[in-house]
């Protein structure tokens, strides 16, 4: 740290004093009177650094080192106060201390005060109870508010939860419910269409029934296709008996050409129809027989009548269908009942 080289003594001049008193019965040291000293530049100049002392004003520094001092000591007796007392401490704002510098410089500028509040001398118990009271509201609205937030946030995550799955429960039933309705409908279509089926094989054989007819009226059936016995040659009967009167009427099942008519042995008198299919409609045990072979007729027509010619028991038309490629016949009862025809 710089110091000051001490400045010289100013030299001493007796006076009248070491022989006349002076207000007093004797001399006194502290008594003037002494020798004007005038300071130069040289005599006070520093050794070392740039500090000058400082002039004094009224006989005081103009150094703010007594306000420190006396602001550190109102600080320790407040300190010892509040210790006694036991009152919160207050803050006071005091100013900064200023450096060295401008302890002793009359070039430095006067120091301001500061807000900075370096104790709590001042500042009632009240004050710092409404402080700590707004800092715990403020704590305290802060947490409601995210407290809040996050309930809002958890509602709206339920709410979304619960939408979600409303919307699959309901887009499950819908699709449940298409699918009830898509199988609904095709049943449905399926019975249409098995209706429209039979609908129309009905027409069919209405219209087939216009075109075909029995063989005879007034019958009695007592022989079927495939039966077995020894009356047969083949071991089995080959056609269908209708039995009726004798002279009972013999008709075209369908319209096509006569291609035999006449005697047949133990068919008996027998008419050939060959339909335009090819399809041949044998009918045998005829007592007469009422076209000839080439003939062309008509459904209805007639072409002969029952009778009882040929290995017969009594009188009945033996009725046969051979259609191509099938050896020995078929079933006359399926066959006209596929022309829509009842037995």
């Amino acid at each position: 740290m710089a110091s000051n080289r001490p400045a010289p003594e100013a030299p001493f001049v007796p006076s009248t004093h070491d022989t006349e008193p002076f207000g007093y019965d004797g001399y006194r040291a502290e008594e003037g009177p002494w020798e004007e000293w005038n300071p130069t530049a040289e005599s006070i100049r520093p050794v070392r650094g740039r500090h000058r002392v400082a002039k004094q004003r009224g006989g005081l520094a103009r150094s703010s080192t007594v306000l420190g001092v006396g602001v550190i000591a109102a600080v320790g007796a407040g300190g010892m106060a509040s210790a006694q007392t036991g009152k919160p401490p207050v803050s006071i704002s005091m100013p900064d201390l200023p450096n060295v510098g401008s302890l002793i410089s009359d070039d430095e500028p006067e120091p301001q005060g500061s807000a900075t509040p370096l104790s709590s001398l001042g500042v009632t118990a009240d004050d710092t109870a409404e402080g700590t009271s707004d800092a715990g509201e403020v704590l305290r609205a802060r947490i409601m508010q995210q407290a809040e937030q996050q309930q809002v946030q958890v509602e709206n995550k339920a709410a979304a939860d619960a939408a979600a799955k409303a919307e699959k429960a309901a887009a499950d039933a819908a699709a449940k419910a298409e699918k009830e309705a898509e199988a609904k409908a095709a049943a449905a279509k399926k019975k249409a269409e098995e209706e429209a089926a039979k609908k129309a094989e009905a027409e069919r054989l209405a219209e087939l029934a216009k075109q075909f007819t029995l063989p005879t009226s007034s019958y009695t059936i007592t022989s079927t296709f495939g039966q077995a016995g020894s009356m047969w040659s083949s071991g089995y009967h080959t056609g269908l008996d209708f039995a009726a009167p004798t002279g009972t009427l013999i008709k075209a099942v369908h319209t096509g050409t006569i291609t035999e008519a006449g005697w047949a042995g133990a068919y008996g008198y027998r008419t050939i129809l060959t339909l335009d299919d090819g399809t041949e409609l044998w009918f045998c045990h005829q007592s007469s027989i009422n076209v000839s072979a080439g003939q062309q007729v008509n459904t209805g027509d007639v072409i002969g009548r029952v009778g009882a010619t040929g290995n017969v028991t009594g009188p009945h038309l033996h009725f046969e269908v051979h259609t191509d490629g099938a050896e020995g016949g078929i079933d006359p009862a399926a066959w006209l009942q596929g022309k829509g025809l009842s037995i």
